[in-house]
């Protein structure tokens, strides 16, 4: 622990950290760590607890803690004497958060950020919680009682502690051995439901939970969950049950007109802290705008409306506006706060919108609910209550009218508050969000037909495999990449994400190098992630040994778990690459899952997914010959959510979908499905009538 004379403030050991969010701890008197072996050491030398702090830079209430109780330095004084104290960036060391995420809410019943639990010197965990108050508040104790407590209890109860912390630590390993216990006797549904009896019941668990007038499900706080809206685009296409596309756009219309959405600027926040969708907390991150544009691509492409084309291209303005490293990489999220005030650069008074729009004022106030008073603690969050057509109607407009006014004066808006000072800005890479963002880039290009867009999802896939890769390996990446430096073995989630990027990046270049590297990446995910016997992957590599579990996640959750979108790729790549077994192992890991997934399938809605593509087969289509380019744009832009494409001007024996077909003539399309293939025919208006043909189970 030194002092900065340059700045008047202490500086502690995060000074030499490149996270943001550890940064910004960096000046705090308490004597922060970083995890590693010295503040492990340390703590093992001198039988001291360790305290860990994990948070990240984007979370309002963490930096209400740092500022009420890190920057105080009675209680960093406390923490200094009788604690080794760690900060984590969740982002960085997602494994060690899921770890101590698990033990809270074992404790607690609850978890969230700032997560702070109290460690032995061996990492077990014995006690922990969120957010606590600098003074008795919210029915939460104090930090400094809390942290009083836990000292004292170490001093008399040490032994006792220490009992209750491998106690805990043995409850986390046996929840983690799910799939051991499950591999013998399946999911106990296999047996007793068809494929079509599944995937009905799903879509019923998932219209239970589903709230039918403003969207989403559940109740408050509501998080986007796109690979549930996901799954109801799917369930539509192939059923034609129109309740499931009804649900799905209303919850993507109701996000996209709330106050979760950025009506200036683009982009969505992480969640919405009421049932309608008006008050997030305003950060934005990397992974859920990523998900919004992949599921924005699906609606575009069922229902054609230009609504939702323009949200597409205005949340990819965000992000390369945002966003975008020079060299093509993606940072990963903006701040809630401003100025130390969450909210306060989206916010608007009334007085602020009528100076700016003078006479259009009223009619942008009145489309956008803001009022004296304000929507959201005395401020205005824009949101829309009305379509453009009917407010138009009631202003006796025409809808078009109405459609340019609102966008001249949204820009205007734009221009000022360009002039505020704005959220900061969490400039790490993270490998696993990056992959998200270049697989919607993907499907954006081939939803609109935009080349510029695969030429940005080219452009970041390059600058991933630079500056990520380890190297003079093939196939080892590092997790998180700042100021020339990657840090950190890939987890399992870096490594699915890129794999399936690599499966969109083929399909809209027929570039069959990303082919084989899906097919390397995946042999590195088996050999070094896999648990024997289950079909599962651990979220760590076998050599990593900071942790106190190998953890298995499989929830689907803000993201998809690294272990469903395994499953799929193994799914894909198996027949691209003729390698059953893979297609063995994705069905093992999904049937041992089947019970929960059909049960509860708002957790597990992309493994849900897995079960519409095992029930109604996959679309092999090849396009041969010269001009194939051509069709596949073409069939690009159609939702075929259960396709597999590949191109080629020529024979290439190396794939097994290759083999065999006609190069010499003008292109042609085959398409194989269920061990069966058909003629091929000329032009893709052709290819749908053999689909429809074949489209039932």
């Amino acid at each position: 622990m030194s002092n900065n004379p340059a700045s008047g403030k202490h500086s502690n050991r995060l000074i030499n950290e490149s996270s943001p969010y550890l940064l910004q701890h960096a000046n705090n008197p308490v004597d922060w760590y970083p995890w590693g072996d010295e503040a492990l050491q340390k703590a093992r030398s001198e039988n001291k607890i360790i305290l860990i702090s994990i948070g990240y830079s984007a979370c309002h209430w963490c930096h209400v803690m740092e500022k009420e109780s890190f920057e105080d330095e009675a209680v960093a004084k406390l923490m200094n004497e009788h604690f080794v104290n760690i900060k984590i960036d969740r982002e960085e060391r997602p494994d060690l958060d899921h770890i101590y995420m698990d033990a809270v809410q074992a404790m607690t019943g609850s978890g969230g950020w700032p997560l702070n639990v109290f460690l032995t010197p061996e990492t077990r965990p014995f006690y922990g919680g969120t957010y606590f108050p600098p003074v008795k508040a919210y029915n939460r104790s104090s930090w400094t009682d809390v942290l009083t407590g836990v000292k004292q209890a170490w001093i008399e109860r040490k032994d006792e502690i220490k009992g209750q912390a491998e106690n805990l630590t043995e409850h986390l390993q046996k929840a983690n051995s799910f799939g051991q216990l499950q591999k013998k006797g399946g999911s106990g549904l296999s047996e007793e439901l068809s494929l079509k009896e599944q995937a009905d019941l799903i879509f019923q668990n998932i219209m239970k939970a589903a709230d039918t007038e403003w969207g989403g499900f559940g109740k408050a706080p509501k998080f986007p969950q796109t690979s549930t809206i996901q799954y109801l685009l799917q369930y539509y296409h192939f059923t034609k049950n129109e309740k499931a596309l009804q649900q799905a756009r209303l919850s993507i219309d109701k996000m996209l007109t709330g106050g979760i959405y950025d009506h200036v600027g683009g982009g969505m926040a992480r969640y919405s802290t009421d049932t309608e969708w008006l008050a997030p907390h305003f950060e934005k991150m990397l992974y859920d705008n990523a998900l919004l544009i992949n599921i924005l691509c699906d609606v575009f492409q069922i229902t054609k409306d230009k609504a939702y084309e323009k949200a597409i291209r205005k949340t990819i303005r965000f992000v390369e506006n945002e966003l975008l490293n020079p060299g093509g990489g993606f940072y990963s999220a903006l701040d809630a706060d401003s100025e130390g005030v969450e909210g306060k650069y989206y916010v608007w008074s009334k007085k602020e919108i009528d100076e700016l729009l003078n006479g259009d004022s009223d009619f942008f106030c009145d489309f956008f609910n803001i009022s004296e008073t304000g929507n959201w603690e005395g401020k205005n969050i824009l949101r829309v209550l009305k379509k453009v057509e009917q407010f138009a109607a009631e202003k006796n407009s025409d809808a078009e009218i109405i459609k340019a006014k609102i966008d001249a004066s949204l820009q205007v808006l734009f221009v000022k508050r360009n002039t505020r000072i704005r959220p900061l800005l969490d400039d790490k890479i993270l490998l696993g969000w990056n992959a998200l963002m270049i697989t919607a880039l993907c499907k954006a290009a081939t939803a609109l037909n935009d080349r510029n867009y695969k030429i940005l999802a080219e452009k970041s896939f390059a600058f991933i495999w630079n500056n990520l890769k380890k190297q003079g390996e093939d196939t080892g990446f590092y997790h998180t990449y700042k100021n020339k430096i990657a840090r950190y073995p890939a987890f399992l989630d870096d490594y699915a994400y890129l794999i399936q990027s690599c499966i969109f990046l083929q399909e809209i270049t027929s570039d069959h190098n990303y082919l084989i590297r899906a097919k390397q990446l995946s042999m590195h995910v088996l050999e070094n992630f896999m648990e024997e016997g289950t079909g599962y992957f651990f979220f760590t590599n076998k050599i990593q040994n900071d942790v106190i579990v190998r953890k298995k996640e499989v929830y689907d959750g803000a993201t998809p778990s690294g272990n469903s979108i395994m499953a799929d790729n193994l799914f894909y790549l198996s027949i691209v690459f003729d390698n059953m077994k893979w297609k063995a192992h994705a069905e093992k890991a999904l049937d041992s899952l089947k019970t929960a997934v059909v049960s509860y399938p708002t957790s597990f809605a992309n493994w849900a997914a897995l079960i519409l593509r095992q029930l109604y087969g996959v679309n092999e289509i090849v396009i041969t010959g010269p001009g194939y380019e051509e069709n596949r744009n073409s069939l690009l832009t159609h939702y075929i959510p259960n396709k597999l494409v590949q191109c080629s001007g020529f024979e290439n024996t190396e794939f097994p979908l290759l083999k065999g077909k006609n190069y010499q003539s003008n292109s042609l399309i085959y398409l194989c499905k269920n061990y069966r293939c058909l003629p091929p025919v000329e032009n893709v208006d052709n290819l749908f009538k053999l689909l429809e043909n074949s489209a039932s189970p």
